[in-house]
């Protein structure tokens, strides 16, 4: 088998059952949509934001550093395993004490923001999903290290379905209990004590669906020897916390818009807006899996492979095949949003204009997640020669941009400017990681061909959507088209790979 079709089975595997979770949350978005206006939307985008940026640093960067050790010390892998996880239980236990300590200036702070008498209790239930799902990050990890693809997909599966029965339970089976006058008391019970359109149900079944993956995970956690390395320790954190920087970085990038959007603009339209851009950004959701998809199989294997020689042809190929395959995704998406708009459709017609009246942001989303997904697979230049240091800086460049071009745009184009935004810090960390890779870990990656896939790409988008506006016969006729050059560019090397040949 060759090695690129060991990836891509590697790819599939890992990256199939978060495909299936996160396509089975995007079915719950005509749902939201229905039961929360634009605003009360808000609130949920603006909660879930904030927790995003404080997972980045209680995981710590243990997953990559995980992997890393493992294939420089594998003798000792249930040494990495216990340290590694040991880190993130510290990191747990201190964001605890900081919640138990700054929890009534927080609270405070939150309810200044929205007028929601629960806003209390929803940081609670935010605090321990945080903690859930930092102690399950390297249990998750010692799965995929140790390549049993059946039990994480079946974990990862049954944390989505636990979520998705819940919130169909509470916003739509006991309102219809309740409408019904269900027999033997039960419509009774339930008006004692159900809220209709409160958010909090988001938030519980979250909770319960991270408790139990974590009760799931336990045959990982019995199996932790937690012996305490001060050196391997130190080396590790080391390693990680570049890392640490560059994913809270990563977490800026994707999440400071939504939170600006409500400091920067009108109180009247501030929170509304987050709700909408928070809406529509879930229409560019395939092309965030597609990255995730990569990033889970990608990781484990590059470690693996890095000492074959190989290895830089390998990496440029998948690069080439990456490329392709989000173009292809990006052109396909685009040309078929006229349909996909209506799983954001709203409750009235009124909520539904309000929300699409956002579409035009996904382009430009898609064409941001394929730069991020460019830059993750060039990011494994720093990895592998132990310069996480470079992540580091690249990454700070990239919440610089946000930063600076959000506090100044968003007054002025609303969450337009965010869509703009994350491209342009996508694809400035995209180009720097090229730059400084080819100076301190050369990879022959194919640069003029995958130049022309992207404008390819970025241009039938821009016809379809601009000019044909939003056409399905049109669009779908240009992704034909451009499926065709590539199959007629690629489709002999394509053919080879199926078969198990290597593709030099």
């Amino acid at each position: 088998m060759s090695t690129l079709k060991k990836f891509a089975g590697q790819t599939l595997v890992y990256g199939l059952s978060t495909i299936l979770a996160r396509v089975m949350n995007f079915i719950m978005t005509p749902l939201f949509a229905k039961v929360y206006e634009a605003s009360k939307y808000g609130i949920f985008t603006y909660l879930y934001s904030a927790a995003a940026m404080l997972n980045a640093f209680l995981a710590f960067g243990m997953e990559t550093t995980f992997f890393r050790y493992l294939q420089k010390r594998e003798r000792e892998k249930e040494k990495v395993y216990g340290n590694t996880f040991l880190i993130i239980l510290l990191t747990s236990l201190l964001l605890l004490l900081s919640f138990f300590i700054f929890f009534n200036p927080i609270a405070s702070y939150l309810q200044q923001q929205f007028d929601d008498p629960d806003l209390e209790l929803y940081l609670k239930y935010f605090v321990l999903i945080m903690i859930a799902d930092a102690l399950a990050v390297i249990p998750f990890a010692r799965i995929r290290a140790e390549g049993r693809p059946g039990r994480y997909a079946f974990i990862k599966l049954t944390n989505i379905t636990i979520y998705i029965g819940l919130n169909l339970i509470f916003m739509i089976a006991i309102p219809e209990a309740i409408a019904r006058h269900a027999p033997w008391g039960i419509a009774e019970w339930l008006i004692v004590w159900y809220k209709g359109g409160w958010v909090g149900y988001v938030f519980i079944a979250n909770l319960a669906a991270s408790t139990i993956t974590l009760i799931l995970l336990l045959p990982e956690l019995l199996q932790l020897r937690i012996q305490p390395d001060r050196r391997l320790i130190l080396d590790m954190l080391g390693y990680s916390f570049p890392i640490l920087i560059a994913n809270f970085s990563f977490i800026i990038n994707e999440n400071l818009d939504k939170l600006l959007l409500k400091a920067l603009l009108p109180a009247d339209t501030g929170i509304r807006d987050v709700g909408i851009y928070g809406m529509c950004s879930k229409l560019a959701i395939f092309m965030s899996v597609a990255v995730q998809a990569f990033r889970l199989g990608a990781e484990p294997f590059f470690f693996s492979h890095a000492k074959e020689k190989n290895a830089g042809t390998t990496y440029a190929n998948i690069m080439d095949y990456l490329i392709i395959a989000m173009a292809l995704g990006m052109v396909g998406l685009v040309a078929n949003i006229e349909w996909l708009k209506f799983f954001i459709r709203g409750g009235t017609a009124a909520a539904r204009e309000e929300y699409w009246s956002g579409l035009p942001v996904v382009p430009v989303l898609l064409m941001a997640y394929v730069c991020l997904g460019i830059y993750m697979n060039l990011s494994v230049w720093y990895k592998l020669s132990d310069q996480t240091r470079f992540g580091l800086y690249i990454s700070v460049v990239g919440a610089v941009v946000t930063i600076v071009l959000n506090l100044t745009l968003i007054p002025h184009f609303g969450y337009m400017a965010s869509a703009w935004i994350t491209l342009a810090t996508y694809a400035s960390m995209m180009v720097l990681s090229y730059v400084l890779g080819q100076k301190n870990y050369p990879i022959p990656y194919h640069l003029l061909k995958n130049c022309f896939y992207l404008f390819s790409a970025a241009l039938l988008s821009w016809i379809s959507f601009s000019i044909f506006n939003r056409s399905l016969w049109i669009g779908n006729l240009l992704f034909l088209f451009f499926a065709a050059v590539v199959y007629r560019l690629e489709g002999k090397k394509l053919l080879q790979l199926m078969r198990g040949k290597e593709i030099i």
